[in-house]
């Protein structure tokens, strides 16, 4: 396994965990590629996204969650297998992106529609996708990619399941949307100052 520390690359601390190891090995080692893990993360949030879209229940909120993180886990290794495991692929920085986008567009725009404000769901899918706009626009300019801010992925990401496991405690005592509702707002100005944090990071970058 060889490791790579490219600016290009998202830090992530469970790159080192053993079990993180263990499995990104195995999978290096059989026929799966990074660029079908990348397209199991986006079946996985359409799983996900039709289970907030279509099931108005507790079960169906905490099976999203464990969707989510199941992406996350799909996002972590596609990477490690590509990189640490030596099995790059001439496309592999398209497939590294463009899922991502589905899928948080997925899960927020389904999000919105359970929360019952499917505007607001929008809002933050299209937050979300600026950050990472805004995000590779840095590289593309020859600055380091910023993976910083608030409301960067894994952030969005964990806010989202700590709001689904929330609303399915919450329907327990009311017909009610507010976790959603309150975390999807977060989102959406969490995601609004990462642009702009990033964007000032690119413009002193620029300048210096």
């Amino acid at each position: 396994m060889t490791s790579d520390d490219s600016p290009a690359r998202r830090p992530i601390a469970s790159r080192s965990a053993g079990w993180a190891i263990r499995l990104s090995k195995a999978l290096a080692a059989s026929s799966v590629t990074p660029n079908q893990i990348s397209v199991a993360s986006v079946a996985v949030s359409a799983l996900g996204a039709a289970l907030l879209a279509l099931w108005a229940h507790p079960v169906a909120w905490l099976l999203a969650a464990l969707c989510v993180q199941l992406r996350l886990v799909c996002n972590l290794l596609d990477g490690m297998v590509a990189i640490e495991g030596g099995k790059k692929s001439p496309v592999g920085a398209l497939y590294n992106e463009f899922p991502d986008r589905i899928a948080d567009t997925l899960f927020l725009a389904a999000a919105g529609a359970a929360a019952l404000a499917p505007e607001l769901g929008w809002a933050a899918a299209l937050a979300a996708a600026l950050t990472a706009y805004v995000r590779v626009f840095g590289g593309s300019v020859g600055l380091p990619q910023d993976f910083s801010g608030v409301m960067a992925k894994q952030r969005r990401m964990a806010a989202l399941t700590l709001a689904l496991v929330a609303q399915s405690v919450e329907w327990a005592f009311a017909d009610t949307r507010w976790s959603l509702g309150i975390a999807l707002a977060l989102i959406l100005a969490g995601s609004l100052v990462t642009c702009v944090t990033r964007t000032l990071r690119i413009a002193k970058g620029l300048a210096s």
